[in-house]
């Protein structure tokens, strides 16, 4: 069964657009949105466990431009 994320994002100061845009092209990302309040955009990413949720973040998304720090959630199954 796939991991499910949510990816909070903070943003250089006029690069939430740019980072969005950027966003969008990364594979595994499923959504992403520029959002009010603490944070500037949130991604929903999806991968095959947990390592590759890690994998994805360290490696696709810290490293676009203008990201200034990312806080990540996995989703939980509550029985």
């Amino acid at each position: 069964m796939a991991v499910k994320a949510y990816v909070l994002i903070e943003v250089a100061v006029g690069k939430a657009k740019e980072v969005v845009t950027a966003l969008q092209k990364v594979e595994g990302v499923q959504s992403v949105a520029a959002v009010t309040g603490p944070y500037d955009v949130i991604a929903v990413v999806e991968r095959p466990d947990v390592n590759a949720i890690g994998d994805l973040v360290t490696r696709n998304i810290h490293s676009v431009s203008g990201i200034a720090r990312t806080v990540t959630c996995l989703t939980v199954q509550l029985a």
